[in-house]
């Protein structure tokens, strides 16, 4: 019984990582992984100020 309890979780937790995988790489998701990826690169506006009038802290 439990046996059957562990291949009915193992095949759950498969077809959920699956559904995961397929809704990340879909082609409606392209956008939002795209903006995503540039979020590291993004200064905040505070800094974007200081780099225009080339204002350093050094």
């Amino acid at each position: 019984m439990v046996g059957i309890l562990n291949g009915i979780m193992t095949v759950l937790a498969m077809g959920t990582f699956a559904g995961i995988v397929w809704w990340a790489w879909s082609a409606r998701r392209a956008d939002a992984n795209r903006q995503a990826s540039m979020l590291p690169f993004a200064l905040p506006e505070e800094f974007q100020q200081d780099k225009r009038d080339g204002d350093t802290n050094e």
